[in-house]
């Protein structure tokens, strides 16, 4: 790849300036109140593509949000790599907690991104990773160096669990047919410290809900005398984990791969300081299952958490009252084998099960997805490690993430394909938080990087 840094160093104002004004898009999936910011957001991607070089380029309507699909195709005869991202973002709130308004992208310094990091949501997770690959396609285009055909499919609901990409991959496999897929839509354990993801949790998300009396009561009046639906939701919380934070849900475990000695020591492995990363989130202790390190307890191993829980009264001064009803979400993240259909019945049952009298519980499963393992010997790892290697200066080390991506096990299934996971971004990012960030230096050296996987795959596999 000739001048790919030179070709950077030229147009990086304007790789920075585009990025930028696609951040000032609300795209939320999750918030129908922000509905027509994601079809513009779609449109947005599409003229991206146009402009990058793709030939064909179409916006495919689906039951919720449009897929955006591009291809350049230069001979059926060579590879061809498919490009997945999403367009889509997560809500931003806490509001109150952003330094800057989360749609009015500012660069700024910090001590991890001495040469600024873009601050708006989506920034890392997925646009800014996303639009990596848009940029990266331009410079082999305009440089008459792409070495394969390439196809784009970036969705638009991501976020709120890719309910109709299934359908589409579905009724479009011959469109898609690749011979690998590059996703960048996780991390890397430092920017001195290059790697792959070679591990996803699948994910079951649900919402609770219970219901004592049939309207808000007195608490002085009422209270102590029947069951109050916040008391009673949290306590039917706190049993789910046992004093060692086990999940006490019966079967939860039952296909949950341990690793073995071997393999957990190779994990060890990878840089990691326990006083840095304490220090990062302003803790004075990690917390977890009994009998894993922090890094196991977030990539290996299955959690259940509460992402929201409200009810009641909440706004300002007091009111005395017991609530009707009262409400939480929950996500259990899950290893390869867990099925998140059975895990979500399985919680169902559970829940249901633990609720006393003067209570009735409802469970609503949201979205799901399975866990993922990709091999370290094909050739679309190898030429993503070589691709880091070349960039970089040292070999990337393979890694589990703790993330999940659904839809990974989705292409394997119905395309046939490996997934290679090229993230570029830090766990420091602030993905679904506020205050989201991407390093200029990351995502540039994103751009840098993804045209050597071409160029390596390509190669490797006219080799083979």
């Amino acid at each position: 790849m000739q001048n790919v840094k030179e070709y950077i160093a030229q147009h990086k104002d304007r790789f920075l300036q585009e990025l930028i004004e696609l951040l000032k898009i609300p795209s939320i999936s999750a918030d129908s109140a922000f509905s027509q910011d994601v079809l513009d957001t779609a449109e947005a991607v599409k003229k991206a593509l146009e402009k990058a070089g793709c030939d064909l380029v179409e916006i495919h309507e689906t039951d919720g949000y449009p897929i955006v699909y591009g291809e350049k195709i230069l001979n059926t005869n060579l590879p061809t790599v498919l490009v997945y991202g999403h367009y889509d973002v997560q809500p931003p709130d806490p509001m109150d907690l952003w330094n800057s308004p989360p749609f009015e992208p500012v660069i700024k310094k910090t001590e991890l991104h001495p040469e600024g990091a873009i601050f708006a949501r989506g920034a890392c997770d997925d646009k800014g990773q996303m639009y990596m690959h848009v940029k990266a396609l331009e410079f082999m285009v305009k440089t008459d160096q792409l070495p394969c055909n390439v196809k784009f499919m970036i969705e638009g609901e991501e976020e709120v669990g890719s309910n109709n990409l299934s359908t589409y991959v579905s009724q479009n496999k011959e469109k898609l047919k690749n011979d690998i897929i590059l996703i960048s839509d996780t991390g890397m354990i430092a920017n001195d410290v290059p790697s792959i993801t070679t591990g996803l949790r699948g994910l079951s998300y649900v919402e609770v809900e219970v219901t004592g009396p049939n309207r808000d009561l007195h608490s002085g009046l009422y209270g102590g005398a029947v069951a109050n639906p916040i008391n009673i939701l949290a306590k039917m919380i706190a049993s789910l984990h046992d004093g060692n934070n086990h999940i006490t849900i019966p079967g939860f475990y039952d296909k949950v791969q341990e690793l073995s000695d071997e393999e957990r020591a190779e994990m060890a492995k990878a840089p990691f300081s326990l006083e840095v990363y304490q220090k990062a989130l302003d803790i004075d202790s990690v917390y977890g299952e009994k009998g894993y390190t922090t890094n196991e307890r977030n990539s290996i191993r299955p959690t259940l958490d509460v992402n929201g829980i409200w009810g009641g009264y909440i706004g300002e001064g007091a009111k005395t009252v017991i609530a009707s009803k009262a409400y939480a979400k929950i996500s259990m993240r899950l290893v390869p084998n867990q099925d998140w259909r059975e895990i979500t019945e399985l919680f169902k049952r559970h829940f249901e099960s633990i609720a006393p009298k003067g209570v009735k519980v409802k469970v609503k499963p949201h979205h799901g997805g399975q866990g993922y393992v990709t091999p370290i010997d094909t050739d679309g790892y190898q030429a993503a490690s070589k691709a880091y290697e070349t960039t970089f200066g040292k070999k990337p080390i393979p890694q589990r993430s703790g993330g999940s991506i659904p839809i990974v096990s989705l292409f394997e299934k119905e395309l046939d394909s490996k997934t290679i996971l090229m993230g570029f971004g830090l766990d420091s990012d602030a993905i679904h938080s506020p205050n989201e960030h991407f390093g200029v230096w990351n995502y540039l050296k994103g751009i840098e990087t993804i045209p050597y996987f071409y160029e390596y795959f390509t190669e490797m596999k006219k080799s083979s």
